[in-house]
């Protein structure tokens, strides 16, 4: 029987036309480096500095290490200079770098769908406990992210995470970031198509390969066969979704040029049908398009989304087929979208008959301690393991069903819970002041104490709000994708004081509504005023909304009065 996986038609040729001005686009030639993050990268590749931090830094310690591996290369390996303490907000665009830096170096590890055994919990959390001050948080990245680790102490660490299948590689840097992966791949029962193998496929080829360890700029990727979308493929520069082929059943659809930061984008869907084997060529050949042709001049636009935003999807798939596969994709049209992504939390039968049970922290934020007690539940109770989700949170997997209840009790114990508010479940913050050098106002914190306000304030929300807390304008929490969007910046407050505060977007989300949220002119908020503001235009939502209106929908009819917080409408019930 022929295969009919590529009886697409071929698309025609069309040239890539060279820019006027130099981009420095090795395509074209431009091999020379136009600025000194690609001046670095070619000097050498950053993949050697492992060695160095092994044979030469772990032993002679912090002033030992080069500059230009400090502040450049040592990012492939997981690791930036986190912030000096006692460096205010308003320094942080005006300092040189190693102004700002500490002696302490914050250390992403990538789980990439990994399943974490009870003695993979165990490792990380004794490597907190012994070497990052108890510290621990989950990204919206599936890492595990250190802090105050001493670079002495990275051999040791290293080879703990490798002994338990884990790796600080290119967590960071010009490179594939770390991979989002489907919690629940394999197990959920609405699964269309596990897509584990071709994630594996994936990191196997991407990592530590020099043929992918000099892209332009950072490059994400995510990957799920299940029908939630819960790895947030819209904002991913390459994002494989489950996708149903009348003739050739279930494969994945690919998406393109997704990103947030200063210049937010939503990812372009190709249309395609790629069979699981297939999945990781295709990534080969966006990342290597994103490698040979991508904006190297400019930091600021060397993102895999500008250069699809200049050429178009069709032209990027033209050029990803005849250049880089070799032949055409499968057309069908792209799978629909969810109305809100999912996020696992709560007790789910498996398909198998057992259970999964997504829990979660507090924005993320956990312990050595609590990743220990997480890891003698697993154990205790002979539960699969656990996955890191996109939403800062994590799934336990292969719970007995006679189980359920005193795990979820357990999990309560150590900080966890299965049954969070909306606040707590749908909260994310970035890393904030406390150790990020770009970073202006505390997020973490004061996403902590905001939950806990309006836990008391509406603690039984039967809509779900979706709030993000964000320390710059890099959108590191998805600022623009969130029902409530806060940017950290300084603002003036009534006595004109220079204070922390935040920009407010209102409305985003991803799936059905994948839009970004909007801003309102001129509209400032004091972190101070933070939880009154939240109170107000919440309370107003829920006192105009129509039936059934979501709060998204809400903000886009909504008197721009009602959104500023600046007229209050009588409340449905009291609100402490």
């Amino acid at each position: 029987m022929p295969d009919l996986r590529f009886q697409s038609q071929p698309p025609r040729h069309t040239e890539v036309p060279r820019p006027k001005r130099a981009e420095g686009q090795w395509s074209f030639g431009y091999t020379e480096p136009l600025n000194k993050n690609e001046q670095s990268k070619k000097d050498d590749d950053p993949l050697h500095v492992r060695d160095r931090i092994l044979n030469i830094y772990s032993r002679r310690g912090f002033d030992s290490i080069d500059p230009a591996d400090l502040r450049g290369r040592f990012r492939w390996m997981g690791l930036y200079t986190q912030r000096r303490p006692g460096i205010d907000g308003g320094k942080t665009g005006a300092l040189e770098e190693e102004e700002l830096d500490d002696r302490y170096f914050m250390m992403r590890v990538r789980t990439d769908g990994q399943i974490l055994s009870a003695e993979a919990l165990h490792t990380l959390g004794a490597i907190s406990t012994e070497f990052a001050r108890d510290t621990a948080d989950i990204t919206d990245r599936n890492n595990i992210q250190y802090h105050w680790i001493d670079i002495e102490n990275v051999p040791q660490i290293w080879e703990r995470l490798e002994s338990v299948g884990l790796t600080t590689l290119e967590a960071c840097g010009d490179g594939p970031r770390p991979f989002l992966g489907s919690p629940v791949a394999g197990i959920a029962k609405e699964e269309l198509i596990d897509g584990s193998s071709a994630l594996a496929e994936i990191k196997r080829r991407a990592l530590d390969n020099p043929e992918f360890s000099n892209l332009p700029r950072k490059y994400k990727t995510a990957l799920t066969g299940h029908p939630s979308h819960d790895v947030a493929p819209e904002i991913n520069d390459i994002a494989f979704v489950a996708t149903v082929h009348p003739e050739h059943g279930v494969g994945f659809d690919a998406w393109v040029g997704g990103g947030l930061s200063t210049n937010p984008m939503l990812a372009k869907k190709l249309g395609v049908w790629i069979p699981l084997d297939e999945v990781p060529d295709v990534w080969e050949g966006v990342t290597s398009i994103f490698r040979d042709y991508g904006y190297r001049r400019l930091r600021s636009r060397a993102r895999l989304k500008f250069l699809v935003a200049d050429w178009g999807v069709e032209k990027f798939r033209e050029v990803l087929e005849k250049e880089y596969l070799g032949r055409a994709l499968v057309d069908c049209p792209s799978p629909a979208v969810p109305e809100r992504q999912g996020d696992h939390i709560g007790v789910h039968e498996q398909k198998d008959g057992a259970f999964y049970i997504g829990a979660a922290p507090v924005v993320g934020r956990v312990s050595g301690a609590m990743l220990t007690g997480l890891g003698d539940l697993v154990d205790r109770y002979g539960a699969t393991g656990v996955r890191l989700t996109a939403y800062q949170k994590l799934v336990v997997l292969g719970v007995d069903g006679k189980d359920t209840d005193a795990f979820v009790a357990d999990l309560e114990t150590i900080g966890l819970t299965a049954r969070p508010s909306n606040w707590r479940r749908t909260t994310m913050a970035c890393t904030g002041i406390e150790f990020c050098k770009l970073a202006i106002v505390d997020t973490k914190q004061r996403a902590m104490d905001l939950i806990a306000s309006l836990e008391q304030r509406f603690p039984d929300l039967d809509s779900p709000i979706t709030v993000n807390v964000n320390g710059c304008p890099n959108a590191c929490a998805r600022t623009q994708v969130a029902d409530i969007g806060l940017k950290g910046q300084l603002v003036l407050d009534d006595d004109g004081n220079q204070v922390e505060g935040f920009q407010v977007h209102l409305g985003g989300g991803l799936g059905l509504v994948s839009a970004f949220g909007k801003k309102l002119r001129a509209h400032k908020v004091t972190s101070v005023g933070l939880d009154d503001y939240i109170t107000t235009v919440v309370r107003n939502y829920l006192t105009d909304r129509a039936e059934g209106e979501s709060f998204a929908a809400w903000t886009v009819r909504a008197d721009e009065v009602l959104l500023r917080g600046e007229k209050e409408l009588e409340a449905l019930e009291p609100v402490s």
